[in-house]
């Protein structure tokens, strides 16, 4: 490996599938994995005069339920007492019956997380908690005596950090592929050739092999979809 060409020759890519899935069990704190590529500005953390809450509701509802109260705030114009309405999710590329696809899994399963104003005593305001409680799929907020309690700062940047880091390229899970490793090509101009895992970028799905053309080492740059590992 000591002759080796620095460019690598690029394969073709094949084409992603998408599809939408659920998520891993979580907590009411993002992973640190999560963490948003800039820090947030401490002052948006909050809009001002609102808190964050966490609001339960029926698994797989997230999405329905963040979209209809989102909608009810607009058409009773509630703004100035609720604020935003988010499921974080993260986008996972993933090789499922040989095809890589990206999917989209719920940080936090059956959780809702909404920015509102509360009355001085602490409870939500009351045209604000019928307008939840009408919503199909809810449930109730995290909390004690029937009022809400709201989320720590530090909880609230993680689970921004989370939102934001939702809109990045997706990385790559489930594969199970390493430097070192001996694989096969399988797909794709350098189809059959065999050779050694020299670098993985998982970011875009793709990986070094080097392998012998014309009994030069030579590095090839393939998708994870393209290669098979090899049996020793």
């Amino acid at each position: 490996m000591n002759d080796t060409d620095s460019t690598p020759i690029e394969a073709k890519e094949s084409v992603k599938a998408v599809e939408g899935k659920d998520a891993i069990p979580a907590s009411a704190a993002a992973s640190t994995s999560s963490t948003a590529t800039e820090p947030l500005d401490p002052s948006r953390v909050n809009t001002p005069g609102m808190k964050w809450y966490v609001l339960r509701v029926a698994s797989n509802k997230e999405e329905q339920v963040r979209d209809a109260l989102t909608r009810k705030v607009k058409i009773e114009a509630l703004e100035a007492v609720v604020g935003r309405i988010l499921v974080p999710t993260l986008k996972e590329k993933k090789m499922k019956a040989g095809v890589l696809k990206i999917i989209e899994r719920k940080l936090y399963p059956g959780y809702v997380f909404v920015e509102m104003a509360c009355e001085d005593d602490g409870s939500v305001v009351e045209n604000v908690w019928f307008m939840i409680k009408e919503t199909s799929g809810v449930g109730d907020f995290i909390g004690s005596d029937g009022k809400p309690t709201s989320m720590p700062d530090h909880d609230v940047v993680q689970m921004l950090a989370a939102s934001q880091k939702a809109e990045d390229e997706p990385g790559l899970s489930g594969l199970n592929i390493n430097i070192g490793d001996q694989v096969k090509i399988s797909d794709g101009a350098f189809e059959s050739y065999e050779g050694e895992v020299d670098a993985v970028d998982e970011r875009r799905g793709m990986v070094s092999v080097i392998v012998s053309i014309f009994g030069r080492s030579t590095p090839v740059e393939v998708g994870y979809w393209q290669i098979e590992k090899v049996e020793e």
